[in-house]
């Protein structure tokens, strides 16, 4: 409101006429025997007073009060499968993996590309940096009320070096010896340095008090395992179960002791659900608000919706891996390399993952940016066909390339070997129709996930296999591409050996400084990619959708869909107001 001048001077005039009124006093009482031009004058004052009173408090509150996260509301979310291992040593499901990350802690803990402490309060590396040294907090509690001790640190990486078990953490720990200093303090001592050491520290921790209890061989089947005890943010509170005992949701409450503070979310239900379709169900029917891991198609119809999809990138490769012992076709250089030139990475992150996702040629880091085209180009053809030309092939009566020796007849033709999962069978299929139409004769062999790893991948039976692995946070590559690993439980797929490769990864994973370490690496990824063991082709997208009212959500540089929860203690809905000078305190609680 804009008051004149004269009006001001009016207003002004009225006031010190009301001053000098005879039995002013009484005015409060009688404001009907006011004048009417006083009346409309004196509303007029109280107005701009009232407005100026308003603008001064929002002002003030501006200047010296802030929003800070408080306790309240929960989180609905849904997950495909039934959750049997939460327990961080056996974790290899989602539902697994989800639950786990709620309920667990470990020394430390990853955010984005930090790795921060957790149950730890501080810790110490040697100048050698093959001795880590970790302090645990004071007064830190399990779920169930008992005290965490450096015995319930080594208890837990025994466990998991322990090869009866077959923990899924196992690789990450093998050489690395453990000891409890005193009551408090655990040291690590490791062959040699590792820089990605800390990385491994981030696996929660499990209880002595309850596991010791436990054998060997009654491990996989305690019920800790579906009715976890960890030090994590979160806590088990309720589970419901169907009439077949198969769990519906688990409900989670906060941890009042959690080591990094007060949580913010209220109530937490994890639903499990069978299937896609049925997921969806769920969802549209309100019963969960948060889902993720779904279809590009299922994520077109929530967009139909206007409904918010967040993604990010996660450092994983799929890609296809020869196996040249097995096909002796493989061997040939020239052939790998023009099945490479003709592969359109584009058209297979298009029709399988509906955009959502990132073409891949870094065989070490798999985010690194294509400034190249990773369509398959007329040129691409082109070249493929002279450089199969150039080394002896030639086309059948049947268009498939064929390379006549003294020592016979080799068709270009071999099998792709995937799981039965609706990604990677797509993507098989895709493959053999582009590779088809170059001249390549290639059958897809599909097997159930299990048959997958027990009859194809451990004994490495498969001429081409099409599959997926987790990089991480901090690329360690040594377990994909050194020579060492081309047997099982090795994760040479590729069965590559290079020495060259193998002095480079060697060199890279002791190196303490990062600069080092990255010069090795990308020596190392030239090499391989320069050697074509594997074609490369993207890396997906996690996609989640969660309800825009949950903030403080940060899903930059995850390794695995369930590190989302990494930061849940951060995530709140409602917020209070507090001055500036207690902001500090407040800080304290939400870190």
């Amino acid at each position: 409101m804009k008051l004149k001048p004269s009006l001001l001077m009016s207003v002004w005039g009225t006031i010190k006429h009301l001053a000098h009124y005879p039995g002013h006093e009484a005015l409060i009482t009688a404001p009907h025997t006011y004048p009417r031009t006083q009346k409309l004058l004196l509303a007029i004052l109280v107005m701009v007073g009232i407005i100026g009173l308003i603008g001064l408090i929002t002002t003030f509150n501006r200047q010296f009060m802030v929003a800070v996260p408080t306790t309240g509301g929960s989180l609905y979310e849904g997950v495909i499968g039934s959750p049997r291992f939460i327990n961080p040593l056996l974790a290899n499901s989602t539902a697994d993996r989800d639950l786990a990350t709620l309920v667990y802690s470990g020394l430390m803990r990853a955010q984005g590309d930090e790795i921060i402490p957790d149950l730890a309060e501080s810790f110490t590396v040697s100048t050698d940096a093959k001795t880590y040294t970790f302090t645990l907090r004071p007064n830190l509690i399990w779920h169930d009320g008992e005290p965490v001790t450096a015995a319930d640190v080594v208890f837990s990486v025994e466990r998991a070096q322990d090869p009866m078990i077959k923990s899924t953490k196992r690789a990450s720990w093998e050489g690395v010896k453990v000891e409890a200093v005193d009551a408090y303090t655990v040291r690590f001592a490791l062959k040699q340095p590792f820089a990605n050491f800390l990385e491994n520290t981030t696996m929660g921790l499990v209880p002595k008090h309850l596991w010791s209890e436990v054998t060997t061989e009654q491990f996989v089947a305690s019920d800790l395992n579906t009715n976890p005890v960890g030090t994590g943010p979160y806590q088990i509170k309720t589970i419901k179960r169907d009439r077949s005992g198969i769990p519906i949701f688990y409900e989670l409450s906060p941890f009042k002791h959690f080591a990094l503070g007060q949580v913010h979310l209220s109530q937490i239900r994890l639903y499990f659900y069978p299937n896609e379709q049925a997921l969806l169900t769920a969802f549209d029917h309100g019963e969960i608000t948060a889902i993720n891991a779904v279809s590009p198609e299922i994520i077109k119809l929530l967009k139909q919706k206007n409904i918010t999809v967040r993604t990010t990138p996660l450092p994983r490769m799929f890609g296809v891996f020869f196996n040249q012992n097995q096909a002796p076709v493989l061997a040939n250089k020239e052939v790998r390399q023009a099945l490479d030139l003709v592969t359109d990475r584009q058209q297979i992150i298009d029709q399988v993952l509906g955009g959502f996702g990132l073409p891949v040629i870094n065989p070490i880091n798999p985010l690194t940016i294509i400034n190249a085209s990773s369509t398959a180009t007329t040129t691409n053809l082109i070249r493929a066909e002279s450089l199969l030309i150039s080394t002896g092939w030639k086309r059948d009566t049947q268009g498939i390339w064929v390379k006549t020796t003294k020592t016979g007849r080799t068709p270009l033709a071999f099998s792709i070997t995937t799981s039965d999962v609706t990604d990677l069978k797509t993507t098989a299929l895709l493959l053999q129709s582009m590779w088809q139409k170059f001249g390549a004769q290639v059958e897809v062999k599909i097997f159930e996930i299990g048959d997958l790893n027990q009859n194809s991948i451990r004994p490495r039976k498969y001429d081409a296999l099409l599959f997926g692995e987790i990089v991480g946070r901090h690329p360690d590559p040594f377990s994909f591409w050194h020579s060492s690993q081309r047997l099982d439980p090795g994760l040479n797929i590729a069965l590559y050996t290079n020495s060259n490769v193998d002095k480079l990864l060697e060199d890279g994973r002791t190196a303490v400084s990062t600069e080092s370490r990255n010069v090795n690496y990308t020596k190392a990824a030239n090499l391989i990619k320069a050697d074509v063991p594997a074609i490369l082709l993207y890396a997906p997208y996690f996609i989640y959708v969660l309800p825009e009212k949950i903030q403080g959500v940060n899903l930059d540089k995850l390794t695995r869909p369930d590190e989302r929860f990494n930061d849940i203690y951060r995530w709140y809905i409602n917020t209070d107001l507090v001055w500036k000078i207690f902001q500090a305190k407040n800080n304290k609680i939400i870190k």
